[in-house]
């Protein structure tokens, strides 16, 4: 099934209504981060990156050497 012209624009005239125009950045970029988050997920780069900040607060915690 192919969306049209006529059902693209309904959907986000309904998308405007319900959100508001004041809304709508906020909630494209709440969607943005949940898609970017879900490929991360995917692909394993969100271990990778868990694992890097484990390693840099370790390194911020460490006691500093008197001099």
């Amino acid at each position: 099934m192919r969306l049209g012209p006529w059902e693209i624009a309904l959907i986000l005239a309904i998308i405007l209504i319900v959100f508001g125009v004041g809304k709508l950045p906020q909630v494209g970029d709440a969607m943005g981060r949940a898609i970017r988050n879900f490929r991360k997920a995917q692909t394993g780069e969100a271990d990778q990156e868990e694992k890097d900040k484990e390693q840099t607060s370790r390194a911020g915690q460490e006691p500093k050497a008197k001099s």
